[in-house]
């Protein structure tokens, strides 16, 4: 473990290897893989107590892709993971598409692609496994375990304080939070959307503004048997009802009402009203939350000492759940090579390739995000361009398209490297001895393997050309 420095008679502030801010997902699976590398972590997080309605069921539903299921089977995560949240009420909580006869495999838009359409043999390079299907949980779960983990390795936590400055040098960065100044070879900005690093930072954040309020609010209605379950398109939006009262909407006002003003009950049944085009009463307002399409991405990635992940380097809408996803393929991207590059054992350029590989990836999500909205205006258009994807999506082909996508199989790096694996995650190969190849990546190093006397011994003295396969034979 590199512990932070001891003070100096100058008063000096200790010194951590890295200072994350923001104790969300992104930021303490990043923390759990730089204690990995025996490294000093301390994570600063604004909010003083990390529970919220929104991050429970049904709100805090999240669907975590084959990537992010292989990165936490890779680091011994899966099964807590896995383990099903508490929920007062499950079968209330079940989203409308999980209680159909049909299987769904995801949607786009709104439009589903089912199971029985995809042909997973357009994955060759994709093997069953543990990590071989997405799962779904809630965000407040996801927090518990990794908060859970990250406290067993010793990283170091401190909630109810969040970043209000910081200065860089050559050699470490000075921060300061809630009066006091903790000094870290490195900043790293996990603290979402609204990034407090970013903007102190001068991070470029550039991108498209919004096009609709959405909303997600738990109500009660005086006749909620006037609206049908499930999601509708209608002439003025978008909604889902799953009863007895949750509903989501979208109104197309150019996102003026977020965060400009209190949301009440009747700010929502008119919204409601409007969108659904049905009179319905809302009696009483349980929960809101208000967001929106806004599709913006930081230039760089990085900046001196201080670096972005997540939703501090990228926003957009949670239409189709991919944010979550794209935020921890950061942190799994970054961890490792940054851990390299404290301990002095990255090649030459090693940590730029985090920019260079994960900018791409976050603007492909945001062009995603882009094109369901696309399909969501109360427009005759999007409405014709919506019946030609449904067409599509019901096929074979399309269904398989789409899930490829949605689930993260389609992720593959640019290594300028012709070999059919360059570039994607390693096979979750079964070897001789029965284990698996993630079982063999528990402790975050690469593994490779010359030939069958040596398979898979710990990767030394720098890495393998093939490095980003995770683990690799050559």
């Amino acid at each position: 473990m590199h512990a932070p420095s001891t003070p100096s008679a100058s008063s000096a502030p200790s010194t951590y290897d890295a200072v994350i801010a923001g104790a969300g997902p992104v930021g303490l699976f990043l923390s759990c893989e730089l204690r990995l590398a025996g490294l000093s972590v301390l994570v600063l997080e604004q909010a003083a107590n990390p529970h919220s309605p929104l991050k429970q069921l049904p709100f805090g539903i999240r669907g975590l892709s084959i990537p992010t299921v292989e990165a936490f089977h890779r680091r011994g995560l899966l099964d807590a993971i896995k383990a099903p949240p508490l929920a007062v009420n499950a079968a209330a909580s079940t989203p409308h598409w999980m209680q159909q006869q049909r299987r769904a495999g995801g949607h786009f838009a709104g439009m589903q692609f089912h199971l029985d359409r995809i042909d997973r043999t357009k994955w060759p390079y994709h093997l069953p496994g543990p990590a071989d299907a997405g799962i779904a949980t809630d965000m407040q779960h996801i927090e518990s375990v990794l908060a859970a983990r990250a406290h067993a390795m010793g990283v170091e936590i401190m909630r109810g304080l969040g970043v209000d400055g910081f200065q860089q040098s050559d050699e470490h960065v000075d921060i300061q939070a809630g009066g006091q100044t903790y000094r870290a070879r490195w900043l790293l900005g996990c603290d979402g959307g609204r990034s407090t690093v970013r903007r102190i930072g001068g991070f470029a954040f550039t991108g498209t503004e919004p096009e609709f309020t959405g909303y997600s609010v738990e109500i009660e209605m005086a006749d909620p048997q006037l609206l049908a379950p499930g999601r509708h398109h209608t002439a003025a939006g978008m909604y889902t009802f799953q009863p007895p009262g949750t509903v989501a909407m979208v109104d197309f006002d150019g996102g003026a009402f977020h965060r400009t003003e209190a949301v009440t009950r009747e700010h929502v049944e008119s919204v409601l009203r409007r969108v659904s085009g049905i009179d319905v009463s809302v009696t009483s307002l349980r929960l809101a939350a208000t967001w929106t399409d806004r599709a913006f991405q930081a230039v760089a990635y990085r900046q001196g000492r201080v670096l972005l992940a997540g939703d501090a380097a990228h926003v957009h809408s949670p239409l189709g759940g991919q944010g979550l996803n794209l935020g921890l393929g950061d942190a799994m991207n970054l961890g490792w090579k940054l851990a390299a590059t404290i301990r002095g054992e990255a090649p030459e350029g090693l940590l730029d390739s985090y920019h260079a590989e994960r900018h791409p990836v976050g603007a492909q999500i945001l062009d995603w995000s882009r094109a369901q909205v696309g399909l969501i205006r109360p427009e005759a258009s999007s409405r014709a361009l919506a019946s030609v994807i449904r067409d599509l999506i019901d096929t074979r082909d399309g269904a398989t398209y789409f899930a490829e996508r949605v689930w993260g199989l389609s992720l593959r790096y640019e290594l300028a490297d012709s070999h059919p694996l360059a570039g994607r995650s390693a096979p979750d190969f079964i070897l001789d001895d029965g284990s698996r190849l993630g079982e063999h990546l528990r402790n975050g190093k690469g593994r490779q393997g010359r030939s069958p006397q040596d398979a898979l011994r710990p990767v030394s003295g720098g890495w393998p050309r093939c490095y980003r396969l995770i683990a690799c034979s050559r």
